[in-house]
C-alpha cells in the first residue's frame, strides 16, 4: 500500500543504509528522491506523523530484497515487527509494553 493511502505511513523517504542491531532499525544517510533512480540499492522508509519508522523496503536493482513493518504501543515502544526476506518468508516478532521480545 502506498504512503499516500495509509495513515500509518504518512511520509515516504529514501536512505542509503541502516544502522543498529535492535529493532526498529534506524535508516541513515537520507537521499533526495531524485537521486534514487541513479542507485542500484537503497532503502525506502515509511514514517508516521510522529516521525516513527513504520516500515522500510530494501530495494536492489528494482526488486524488494527485505521488508520490515513496525507497529508501536501507545507508549512509543515497539509492539511488533514483521520481517519479510528475499524468499518471501515472513517472521513476526511481538514485544511487550516495555519493548521486550515475547
Amino acid at each position: 500500500m502506498d504512503a499516500a493511502r495509509d495513515p500509518n505511513r504518512a511520509t515516504l523517504r529514501f536512505f542509503v543504509t541502516y544502522t543498529g542491531i535492535r529493532l526498529p532499525f534506524r535508516l541513515v544517510n537520507e537521499l533526495p528522491a531524485n537521486e534514487v533512480e541513479n542507485r542500484n540499492t537503497y532503502f525506502r522508509g515509511y514514517f508516521d506523523k510522529q516521525e516513527r519508522l513504520t516500515g522500510f523496503d530494501k530495494l536492489a536493482y528494482g526488486e524488494i530484497e527485505l521488508a520490515h513493518r513496525y507497529t508501536y504501543h501507545d507508549s512509543g515502544k515497539l509492539s511488533a515487527a514483521e520481517i519479510t526476506d528475499i524468499d518471501g518468508e515472513t517472521t513476526l516478532l511481538v514485544f511487550d509494553t516495555e519493548g521486550n521480545a515475547q
